[in-house]
This record gives structure tokens, C-alpha cells and sequence, in this order.
């Protein structure tokens, strides 16, 4: 019945009206009891402690104190006039002060009652003054919902010229509790809050909006983020059971003589437990009648290029074409010139699209594709193109996946008359809850071991002015016969992004590592591919020591 009635339109909540309801609606988009009910603070002001006048400091700082008006002044301005307040306490005297809306002021503010005061404190002329301060009678302060930890909720200029303070917004989220009762429908089940020991939606939403301390603040702010965060990966979740139920995949039932040849005769090492985990989960779900889409995650050398390769073969023998998609023409070549050897030694075709290829070569893979005789194409973007046709697509692979647009992504699901199966991969490393949160859709595998003799990657953080210890640590590297990646964010200067660039870094490495003592390799995306390919031949044939490069290397390399 309540989340009913939070549904009824915000015009009709005591203290809104239709002029207010149309500034909500346009400046915070409240449209309804439930849409205020979610307008959560920015943040709180504690407002525990009260001052006495004569403890105030010169600082500038925010305090509450109780006490009286005794009377009022004008006093001409330059411009127009200032209204002063005589506001006591027990222990002194101090000012308050309006430069606007003096009529409504003197008319509704009394002499000589009790008030509570808070604001920022002026030191000026000898005296403390508080311009517009946000006032409240004590009796009307101890009766309210508020409390000692007040809420600062989000507004706009327009709100604040047009009356509505954050104190009016209180005020209507009073009495939305007032309305309600504090009572609110449960959303989450009795064992998940026992579980996970989190308090009612009562609880969390009364203690979000009107804290009665720090520690049910957290525990509100807590409560209501799962929830959130909860519902998003149930939705997730429940649209990948309808994508299984209603998207039909291709069914790989064989695992034929390219896998089992290669397992047996040609595997360059022994797979993993991880990995062949991971193979048999893959298996099953493109045995299955459902599309596959799968998450493959795995740190930098944990063998995930393998099981992709191993992947392609079921497909091979299954009658069905493959292809691999990596973000940056550098990793694409990486990938095809590996799986190229593995392809050679049982005699399965392999071709390569990147957008520096050969007209000539595009019209020979086209062809290709279209009559079946290449069985993998690996590739950038340019796999992504209308004109490329495959005869049977069976499984696309996408590496770094989160490189790729969700519009680019879908392009390979219309290049056969039913979509591919789907495999993506990443190294890079997120929390089992994170990747179901974020990719709740998709299904998830992690290769969680190294090959063995692989060595721990050791990651270290050091600033600008640790420049030339860094300096030493690469020169004693290169000593040993190791080679240094230095990676730089852009390629030029630019007036937008303050970040270093590579040029001027190429320059200054130049100095500090100067010929012929130290070579020096120099890579970005705006150089032509043979001019890429030559810088990154030189550095895998040990003759340049150093590589500057921008993030085209980043992934996969």
C-alpha cells in the first residue's frame, strides 16, 4: 500500500503547492512522494555542539547558539540598508545580520523569545555578526524530526532565489515521514538482513534523511547502497537468463580432430588446472543451445590466449568459422603472429585485417571468408566492417574488451544469420562482486594461476620528485640485460589534460640515456605501421634498450 502511495504526485504533499512542485520537478526532478524520499543528502553538518557568544574564535566557522533577538536596527548602506539583530546569550552579545527581505524578518521573527541560530561567524567592527543565519524557535527545534547531524541536501541558484533553502527541504521531508508515519515497505528479505546484519528500510531511510548519530549514518548509507547495488544485479542477472532463453546459439556438439590433434601432438606446454577449467566451461556452454557470453579473466601471462585458440578449434570442427578482435593493430599482430605458428602445424588457415592492410589483401581475405577457406581471422576494428562477410561466423573473440564500444561490440552479432557465440577477455584484474555487478550479464571465468616458473609482478608508486632514483634503478636494470617500457599518457602537449607528454619526455630520456651507450625506441599511434613494426623489431631483437611509447602499447604487449 505505501510504495502505492509514493507513486501520488509531489503537488499534493502539505507545504509544496503547484509553484513549488514545479520548481522540484524542473530543477531536481521530483515528480513524486518517492522521488523526494530518494533525494539523498550531499552531505551533514554536525550540528551536536552549542556555543556560548563569549567562546566564539575569529575563524570564520560554522556554530549554533541559543538565545534571544532584542532588537532590531537599520543601518544605511551605499547601497540600499543592512538589518541588525542584538541576538544574547547567558555569557555576551553579537549581531545577526540581513541585507534582503527585511519586511518578512521584523514581521515574523519575535523579540526576546528563544531561538536557535547557526551559521558562519564575521568578526566586524569589534563585534561577531552572522549574515543570514538559519533560525528556528527552540520549542519548534526540539519538537522537530531533525536532528543534532543535519543533512545538506542537493539545490540549484534558481531553487535558492525562488525560496526553497535546504531548510525548506527538510521541512517537506518532515512531513513526508509525518505523512508516512516512518513506515515505508520492506524491500529486501529477512534472512539477507540478518545475514549481512543491516537494519530495516525504515530504519536506513528515517537515519539517511534525520541522523541520530554517526554509527546509524553508516549503517543507513550502507543498508540503502546494497540495495541499490543489489537490484542492479538482479536485473543484470535476470537479463542474462532471458538473453539464454530467448537468443539461440550455435550448437557445438563434436570436439573433433583439429582440438584433439592439437591437445595431443602440438600443445607447447601443459595447461593449467585454471585453464582447463575454463576450457570445459566454455565447451559447455557452446554445447549447449543457448549463445554464449563469457567474461575470461586472467592476469598478464596466465595462458588466456591458449584457451581462446582452443576455443576457435571446436568451433573449426564444429563447421564454423572464428575471430579474434584486439583494440590496437600493435596487439592484433602480437596475437596473429602466435597463433600463426600453432595454426601452421595442423594445417588450419589464419589470416590478418588491421586498417593498414593491402587493398589486395583485403579482397583475398574477403574471398577468403566468403567460401570458407579461412577458418580464424584475427584483427582490429576493421573486422567490424560491413564489406567483411564471413560464410559461417561461429565465435567471435574480443581481447581487452572494455577497449571496445557496446555499438562496435554489437556489430559482430550480425555477421551470421544467428549471433556468434561470445568471448571476451581482460588482464585486468576486478573483484569477483565488482565484475558481477558490472558485467551481471555476461557469464564469468577466471583463470586464478600462473603457469608455472612465472615470477609475481612487483607494482611500485613513485613521484616527479623521485625522477632520478628512477633514472638509476632503469640504468641498473639495463646493466643486468633487461629492457624498460616508459609510457606516456598523450602524444603532444595539450592546454586541456595536465598530464606529461610523450615528445618531451622522449627528449628528456634522450639526455639522461644518451648514444651510443643506450638505444632508444619511440612508439605511438599517429606513426605508420611499418614504422611501428620496425621500432618494435628493434626492441624484441634486444638492439634499443628503452621503448617511450603511448598507450597503443598498453594492452595485451
Amino acid at each position: 500500500m505505501a510504495d502505492a502511495v509514493l507513486q501520488t504526485s509531489i503537488d499534493y504533499l502539505k507545504g509544496v503547492g503547484p509553484n513549488r512542485a514545479s520548481l522540484l520537478r524542473s530543477e531536481l526532478g521530483i515528480h513524486t512522494y518517492q522521488d523526494l524520499l530518494h533525494l539523498f543528502p550531499n552531505r551533514y553538518i554536525d550540528r551536536t555542539q552549542f556555543y556560548n557568544i563569549n567562546s566564539l574564535q575569529r575563524n570564520n566557522s560554522e556554530v549554533q547558539i541559543v538565545g534571544q533577538i532584542t532588537g532590531f536596527k537599520e543601518i544605511q548602506q551605499k547601497r540600499g540598508k543592512r538589518l541588525v539583530a542584538t541576538f544574547k546569550d547567558a555569557t555576551a552579545q553579537m549581531e545577526l545580520v540581513w541585507f534582503r527581505g527585511h519586511k518578512w524578518i521584523r514581521e515574523n521573527l519575535k523579540i526576546n523569545a528563544t531561538y536557535v541560530v547557526f551559521g558562519k561567524v564575521n568578526w566586524f567592527n569589534g563585534t561577531f555578526s552572522m549574515p543570514h543565519p538559519d533560525m528556528e524557535l527552540k520549542s519548534e527545534f526540539d519538537k522537530g524530526l531533525r536532528t543534532a547531524i543535519q543533512p545538506l541536501y542537493p539545490s540549484t541558484e534558481t531553487l535558492g532565489n525562488r525560496g526553497i533553502s535546504n531548510r525548506v527541504i527538510c521541512k517537506l521531508m518532515e512531513q513526508l515521514f509525518l505523512q508516512f508515519n516512518g513506515k515505508f515497505e520492506e524491500s529486501l528479505s529477512e534472512p539477507l538482513l540478518n545475514q549481512y546484519k543491516m537494519i530495516s528500510k525504515n530504519e536506513a531511510l528515517l537515519n539517511i534523511h534525520f541522523p541520530k548519530n554517526q554509527n546509524l549514518l553508516a549503517k543507513a548509507q550502507f543498508r540503502l547502497k546494497f540495495e541499490e547495488l543489489f537490484f542492479i544485479q538482479l536485473q543484470l542477472i535476470y537479463k542474462n537468463l532471458v538473453h539464454k532463453a530467448k537468443i539461440k546459439g550455435f550448437v557445438f556438439e563434436a570436439v573433433g580432430a583439429n582440438f584433439n590433434t592439437f591437445y595431443s601432438n602440438h600443445l607447447p606446454f601443459d595447461l593449467t588446472r585454471a585453464q582447463k577449467r575454463v576450457i570445459k566451461e566454455i565447451r559447455a556452454d557452446m554445447g549447449s543451445n543457448a549463445q554464449m557470453n563469457r567474461l575470461l579473466q586472467g592476469d598478464v601471462g596466465s595462458g588466456k590466449t591458449i584457451v581462446a585458440f582452443m576455443a576457435m578449434l571446436i568451433a573449426i570442427d564444429n563447421g564454423f568459422q572464428a575471430t579474434m578482435m584486439a583494440p590496437t593493430e600493435i596487439l592484433a599482430i602480437q596475437h596473429y603472429t602466435g597463433l600463426k605458428t600453432l595454426c601452421d602445424a595442423i594445417g588450419i588457415q589464419i589470416s590478418l585485417l588491421t586498417g593498414s592492410s593491402k587493398t589486395a589483401e583485403r579482397k583475398q581475405i574477403h574471398s577468403q571468408l566468403e567460401d570458407g577457406s579461412l577458418h580464424i581471422l584475427v584483427g582490429t576494428h576493421a573486422v567490424l566492417e560491413d564489406k567483411v562477410k564471413f560464410k559461417n561466423l561461429g565465435l567471435a573473440i574480443i581481447d581487452e574488451q572494455h577497449r571496445f564500444g557496446v555499438a562496435q561490440r554489437s556489430k559482430l552479432w550480425r555477421k551470421n544469420t544467428s549471433p556468434p557465440h561470445i568471448l571476451v577477455m581482460t588482464a585486468t584484474p576486478i573483484p569477483r562482486t565488482l565484475a558481477m555487478s558490472v558485467y551481471g550479464d555476461l557469464d564469468i571465468s577466471i583463470i586464478d594461476e600462473l603457469p608455472p616458473g612465472r615470477k609475481p609482478i612487483k607494482t611500485v608508486h613513485r613521484y616527479d620528485s623521485n625522477r632520478l632514483k628512477v633514472f638509476r634503478f632503469i640504468k641498473d636494470e639495463i646493466q643486468k640485460g633487461r629492457q624498460i617500457y616508459i609510457v606516456y599518457p598523450l602524444i603532444n602537449e595539450s592546454q586541456k589534460l595536465d598530464f606529461k607528454d610523450l615528445m618531451d619526455g622522449y627528449e628528456s630520456i634522450s639526455r639522461e640515456f644518451p648514444m651510443p651507450a643506450y638505444q632508444i625506441s619511440i612508439v605511438h599511434g599517429q606513426m605508420k605501421a611499418a614504422d611501428k613494426d620496425y621500432e618494435m623489431q628493434r626492441f624484441i631483437k634486444r638492439e634499443t634498450q628503452i621503448m617511450v611509447a603511448t598507450t597503443v602499447i598498453e594492452v595485451g604487449v
